[in-house]
């Protein structure tokens, strides 16, 4: 069916997540635990966060989980900070990362518009955070849609959010295409009854991605060859 519109995720999608999100989060973590040794390794351990390799682990809730996940997480482990707090500082502090887009978005964003194709963005980070990074990357004009986990519609792998874009645009669900890195994603994408696209610019391999993928691609650069194909 003929697409008309993509729905994609952020972190690791639109941004290499490792080069975004792998230093940034030890920064974080020595931070929320005041740099005592023990206390840090817990609160790694709690968002399986990998201090030797400085690196998130596949299973971790920062992958694919919402910020209030991630919170929890971290609040079992930091008795003098409740989740709310934690959430709070997780989803300001964001805006702190040094963005390695997967790609140069602007032109890549320019031409998918040129197409006459509906762009948004569903993530799982907070809407205050999505809209601050896009921003800064200087492409948030280019989305009709931008929603978080927080924006009332849910959060991914529920498909809620995505019939919300679909919504939103006045579009089939079934030509809208959702793009992102994890199994949630895709997940939400089929829930959906869309088309979906993993991009190997997070952490999932291709082939965790491909039973729920109608394509999977190095990034989303290759998206017009797709298109195209």
């Amino acid at each position: 069916m003929q697409v008309a519109g993509f729905l994609f995720d952020k972190d690791g999608t639109l941004f290499d997540f490792r080069a975004t999100w792998d230093g940034w989060a030890g920064r974080m973590i020595a931070e929320l635990a005041a740099g005592d040794a023990a206390l840090i390794a817990r609160v790694a351990q709690a968002v399986r966060y990998d201090l030797q390799s400085g690196g998130f682990h596949a299973d971790s809730p920062f992958i694919a989980g919402s910020n209030d996940e991630v919170a929890q997480a971290l609040a079992e482990v930091l008795p003098k900070y409740s989740a709310p707090q934690i959430e709070q500082f997780l989803s300001i502090r964001a805006v702190e990362a040094t963005l390695s887009p997967a790609v140069d978005l602007d032109p890549f964003l320019s031409g998918l518009a040129r197409r006459g194709l509906s762009l948004g963005v569903m993530t799982n980070d907070s809407e205050y955070s999505a809209r601050a990074q896009l921003s800064e990357a200087g492409v948030a004009q280019h989305f009709h849609f931008i929603a978080g986990f927080d924006s009332g519609y849910g959060a991914k792998p529920e498909p809620q959010p995505l019939l919300a874009f679909a919504d939103h645009m006045a579009l089939d669900p079934q030509r809208v295409v959702m793009v992102g890195d994890s199994l949630h994603d895709l997940s939400a994408g089929r829930a959906a009854g869309m088309q979906t696209l993993g991009v190997l610019t997070g952490t999932a391999t291709h082939a965790e991605l491909s039973p729920l993928a109608d394509a999977v691609l190095p990034d989303i650069g290759h998206i017009p060859a797709w298109l195209d194909r």
